[in-house]
């Protein structure tokens, strides 16, 4: 091929990539972008109120989110008195919302035993159509000694079981733990798992309280983190004085929410924001008002990194 019938042949083929792009770019305008975040409500935020399951997903639903987070022991209790899944699953798929995940304590780090448990409680979960299943430390206590490389052993274990079941198991830190409680710690974790699909879920709150800091999170890939946890602490309360029940609306705390936004954002992926609080006061209110304030805080501090 000549020199000159070279450029034009890579001039054609330039114009016809641009042409492709810009019909691309064009199609998904049209058609919408999927969104970064999307918005759960943590069944928590409201249980102070006690609405019931089937009120959990009324409330939900009517205050416009896209989902939420429910708590085994609920939809246990739910399902023991009579209830099937398939109606559960029913009636969520009928309020229009899906379950991003569920929070739940079964001792999967301590003793087979555990990891027993939360395999029937991921497989439960999963035949609602839950997506995700928490993973904290739960059963250990400031006596046992946390080895990574054990853990991550276990962690991959449970991540294979997850994956048999269809449901992504994410390892969850308490800012107020004893034995897991620092990012660097899930993410030592997350290491020696050495899975392909390791997932890991974080909270402003256990985030500030456990001393993470909020810049681990420009170290995160996106794929290992599609579930955060929504809320904030106030500055008038000592780091390590803060309890579950100091949380308050996301915004109206000392939380740096814009570069936590930001860096969320920035990551990659798709990311679910879940407004999970245990504010004592939020529950004294109505919980369809308390609901509603809160994903609205979330869409406000959102507008602001568009």
């Amino acid at each position: 091929m000549s020199g000159l019938n070279r450029r034009n042949f890579l001039a054609t083929l330039t114009t016809g990539a641009l042409a492709t792009a810009c019909s691309s770019a064009v199609q998904s305008a049209q058609m919408g972008a999927d969104p970064v975040f999307r918005y759960c409500l943590n069944t928590s935020t409201i249980s102070g109120q006690d609405p019931g399951l089937p009120g959990y997903l009324e409330i939900a639903s009517e205050a416009g989110y896209d989902g939420v987070e429910l708590w085994v022991r609920d939809v246990k209790t739910y399902l023991e008195k009579g209830n099937s899944a398939a109606s559960l699953k029913q009636l969520i798929t009928e309020k229009g919302l899906t379950v991003e995940g569920a929070i739940g304590f079964a001792p999967w780090l301590k003793d087979q035993a555990g990891m027993d448990q939360m395999r029937t409680e991921m497989e439960m979960m999963k035949s609602i159509g839950c997506k995700r299943m928490a993973a904290p430390a739960s059963g250990l206590t400031a006596d046992d000694e946390l080895d990574f490389a054990d853990a991550g052993k276990k962690f991959h274990q449970l991540l294979n079981s997850g994956n048999e079941l269809g449901i992504k198991p994410c390892l969850e830190f308490w800012g107020t733990s004893n034995v897991l409680w620092n990012m660097s710690q899930v993410l030592a974790i997350a290491a020696y798992a050495n899975h392909p699909d390791v997932k890991i879920l974080a909270d402003v709150y256990h985030m500030f309280r456990g001393g993470s800091g909020f810049e681990t999170l420009k170290m995160l890939n996106g794929n290992i983190l599609e579930l955060f946890h929504m809320n904030d602490y106030p500055d008038s309360i000592p780091r390590l004085e803060q309890t579950d029940g100091d949380r308050v609306y996301p915004g109206n705390g000392a939380a740096p929410m814009k570069q936590i936004l930001t860096d969320l954002k920035n990551m990659g992926g798709e990311k679910v924001l879940s407004l999970e609080l245990f504010n004592k006061n939020y529950w004294n209110r109505d919980p369809l008002t308390v609901a509603k304030t809160g994903l609205q805080k979330m869409k406000n501090l959102v507008k602001e990194i568009e």
